[in-house]
């Protein structure tokens, strides 16, 4: 059996970014979400107004490429200068139009689209 307050140390040590890509990663794994029952749990305790409620409260957001358009150099220069990757990591997440930024506030996903949109890329936030 592994050694559970090991565990617990290193899970401690994870920033805010590590421990949503590895909570996204043990959902895939095991096939389930980590979000479901915290979401039922409001609709059922909110009663009809659940959802409405649940969508207003939504304070994390994840800016992703659609797609990077006719100016790459652009769009790598600015997810750089959004997060502080190195030029090789930055241009992965320009080619494979992946996610920029992950669980930020409403105000800085709109800055960074609008950002990446004046370099030129498509971009949603989800």
């Amino acid at each position: 059996m592994a050694d559970l307050e090991k565990i617990v140390d290193q899970l401690s040590g994870l920033t805010l970014l590590e421990a949503a890509e590895l909570t996204k990663m043990l959902e895939e794994k095991w096939g389930v979400s980590a979000a479901a029952p915290v979401a039922m749990g409001m609709m059922v305790a909110a009663g009809a107004g659940g959802e409405e409620e649940a969508a207003e409260e939504k304070t994390e957001f994840d800016v992703v490429l659609k797609e990077i358009g006719p100016k790459k150099i652009n769009v790598i220069k600015e997810v750089r200068a959004l997060t502080a990757l190195g030029l090789k990591e930055a241009k992965a997440v320009v080619d494979e139009k992946s996610t920029v930024l992950e669980a930020v506030n409403k105000e800085t996903a709109e800055e960074a689209k609008a950002k990446l949109e004046a370099a030129g890329a498509e971009v949603e936030i989800k």
